[in-house]
């Protein structure tokens, strides 16, 4: 009985070691559409994308294996998903922080996107409407470079707005997104620039107040006393400049752009040499 016991052991240890070598001879094999994720810093939260990439492959696309009309999943394989850590406003249109399927409905010069609330779904084999977050239109562009792999991107990135490109074939379709963050990035400098002075985010500050159009003349303080810290940084000398030149004074902003270069120069940093003379350049013009 022992034996037999023994025997019958050994060979289901034989037939798992087995199947183990089998699994792991079998072959891999590629998806025919290849998973991307994609993620975007925007404000204060980030965008991520995942989607699967399918090739034209010799095909009519849109109004062809895509047809007009109906709702697409836009890529392959499971639907595309999107997800957002912050509230954005998308084409004018707010969204809550979360994560959604990405459908849309081409058409020949204008698309449907649709945001739906069932996240993870196969295709859009089970895409219910009344699960919708929302559907807006946007108008789909002809580009003359064909795009081969189903591509989508983010374009014009700043502090507050961004783009999405949904782009295949010959077909562009851009999505306008905004943050709703200023207001609450602006409390959060102004209670960083009260700490203790060496640690305060002078260039982040001075940076975002400048190119949002935030006050000019606190801008220009913090510019000071950052100069004070850092007497031999060409990049305060820029800020300062810049600023100078927005508040409308030229010969002033030429002036602090000489001695960014000047700095920069003693340095040998060829970056702020060039953005300094772009100052100058921008004064005179």
């Amino acid at each position: 009985m022992m034996r037999k016991t023994k025997f019958y052991l050994l060979a289901v240890l034989f037939a798992c070691v087995s199947l183990n070598i089998y699994a792991q001879q079998e072959p891999r094999i590629p998806e025919a559409s290849s998973t991307q994720t994609i993620i975007q810093d925007f404000g204060l939260g980030k965008i991520t994308i995942t989607y699967s990439r399918p090739n034209v492959k010799g095909r009519k696309i849109f109004g062809g294996i895509n047809p007009y009309g109906q709702v697409w999943r836009t890529g392959a394989n499971a639907a595309t998903t999107i997800t957002f850590s912050e509230e954005v406003i998308i084409e004018g249109n707010k969204v809550p922080a979360g994560t959604y399927a990405l459908f849309s409905i081409p058409e020949k010069n204008e698309w449907t996107i649709i945001l739906n609330k069932t996240a993870k779904q196969w295709g859009a084999y089970d895409y219910k409407q009344a699960d919708d977050l929302l559907r807006f239109k946007v108008k789909s562009l002809t580009v003359k470079e064909k795009r081969e792999t189903f591509t989508m991107q983010f374009a014009n990135s700043t502090t507050k707005t961004t783009d999405l490109y949904i782009v295949w074939d010959h077909t562009a379709v851009p999505i306008h997104m905004q943050t709703n963050d200023d207001a609450q990035i602006t409390a959060n400098i102004e209670k960083l620039m009260q700490g203790e002075i060496k640690k305060r985010p002078y260039f982040n500050a001075i940076q975002y107040y400048y190119e949002n159009d935030k006050d000019l003349k606190k801008a220009m303080q913090w510019a000071l006393e950052a100069e004070k810290l850092e007497p031999n940084a060409p990049w305060f000398k820029l800020w300062k400049s810049r600023i100078q030149l927005k508040m409308g004074d030229k010969a002033a902003a030429i002036a602090t752009a000489q001695q960014g270069i000047k700095l920069a120069k003693d340095s040998n940093d060829e970056e702020y040499v060039r953005l300094n003379e772009a100052v100058i350049q921008q004064a005179k013009d």
